[in-house]
């Protein structure tokens, strides 16, 4: 399947295309995900570790693991990933993010199956995975429901979809948009589209609706005191983390 088709969007495509080459630069247009990522891995391997029964103090904890991660962009989490022992697949839409990714993957030393492909087309292949990071994708495909579909076909039975996004809400517009794009300049004008933010409720709901079961429910929240994000039960008022599991074949 060719990346302009089922439910990725051309023109968001496009927007991260044109990043690609800053993937890896902490102070460049994604500042903001070099910024979160300490965050996100930790929620991320708590959420594997206690689904699969595994001790994050192992070496490699998730050994005999494959994980996918969909809209991997530069490898910011399957890196982390595979240093955790899984087997990890990390697929992209925006075909100039896949070469940046297996460079600096292989400069580390670490062997990742990276494509430039979608989540149906790996769906359609047969694919199959313990565990799928959906890291703020949803929000840039056409149709969210036939996309968390596709994911959870990528599940095997029990397997675990981890899926962030960002709310919809007076607040997201402030922070996401005119402070992350128009004063910060984090991202450029245009990256998100605030129409396209999903609420946890209704998120939960598309994840219900696809074939899977919601087992919990995070936010992300950035202290612009100690600048640093960190992981709330509560506010899910902007960034936010969901976990669900696949429980039928």
């Amino acid at each position: 399947m060719q990346a302009g088709t089922g439910t990725v969007d051309a023109n968001e495509v496009a927007k991260f295309e044109a990043m690609a080459a800053e993937w890896w630069d902490p102070t460049g247009k994604f500042k903001p995900l070099h910024m979160m990522n300490p965050c996100r891995l930790d929620y991320i391997a708590r959420q594997i570790a206690e689904e699969f029964g595994r001790d994050l103090n192992e070496p490699e904890p998730f050994a005999g693991l494959r994980i996918l991660d969909i809209g991997c962009g530069g490898g910011l989490l399957s890196e982390p990933m595979a240093r955790l022992g899984a087997e990890v697949v990390g697929a992209d839409a925006a075909e100039r993010n896949i070469p940046v990714a297996r460079i600096h993957a292989e400069q580390q030393g670490l062997d990742i199956d990276y494509r430039h492909t979608t989540a149906e087309a790996l769906a359609e292949a047969g694919e199959r995975f313990d565990a799928v990071l959906n890291m703020e994708v949803v929000e840039h495909v056409s149709d969210p429901l036939a996309y968390l579909t596709a994911c959870r076909q990528l599940l095997k039975p029990g397997g675990l979809m981890i899926a962030s996004t960002i709310n919809r809400n007076p607040k997201s517009f402030m922070m996401a948009i005119i402070g992350a794009e128009w004063v910060m300049r984090w991202l450029p004008k245009g990256t998100h589209d605030w129409n396209k933010f999903i609420t946890p409720e209704e998120l939960y709901g598309l994840i219900r609706e696809a074939g899977l079961e919601p087992v919990d429910k995070k936010g992300f929240v950035f202290n612009p005191v100690t600048w640093a994000w960190s992981i709330s039960d509560r506010d899910l008022s902007v960034n936010y983390v969901t976990a669900s599991v696949k429980r039928e074949a």
